[in-house]
C-alpha cells in the first residue's frame, strides 16, 4: 500500500512540475518577474444563485474541500471544472471548504500509518 502511495504522489508531483514548464515565447522582463502579494478581491457572484440552482453554503463547501484534490486533477484536463464555487454564501462556504480540506489532508496523513 505504501509503494502505491509513493508512486501516486510521485506521478502527481511530476504532473505538477509540468504545469510549471514555460512556453516557447516567454520573455522575462521586470513586469513578468514580479510577484505581488495582495489580498483577494471581492467576489461579484457572492450570494447569487447558479442558473436554476442555489447558493453554495457550509455543507457544499465541506464537500468541495473533501474532493479538492480530485477536482484539481480533473481541472488540468477540463478547464471548465473549478475547485471553488464562486456562487457561495461567503464566510460559511469558506469555512466549510477549509474544514473539508483539513479533514482530507488529516485522513491522508493518518492513512499512511506508522510501522514499527
Amino acid at each position: 500500500m505504501k509503494k502505491i502511495l509513493i508512486i501516486v504522489l510521485s506521478a502527481l508531483f511530476l504532473v505538477t512540475l509540468t504545469a510549471c514548464a514555460p512556453g516557447s515565447n516567454v520573455s522575462l522582463d521586470k513586469n513578468n518577474s514580479q510577484m505581488l502579494f495582495t489580498m483577494p478581491g471581492a467576489n461579484p457572484e457572492l450570494d447569487t444563485p447558479v442558473e436554476g440552482g442555489s447558493v453554495a453554503g457550509l455543507g457544499t463547501g465541506l464537500w468541495h474541500g473533501l474532493i479538492s484534490i480530485v477536482t484539481l486533477i480533473i481541472s488540468f484536463f477540463n478547464p471548465e471544472i473549478q475547485m471553488y464555487e464562486v456562487h457561495n454564501t461567503g464566510p460559511l462556504y469558506n469555512l466549510g471548504f477549509l474544514i473539508g480540506a483539513v479533514v482530507l489532508f488529516a485522513l491522508i496523513g493518518f492513512s499512511g500509518g506508522r510501522r514499527r
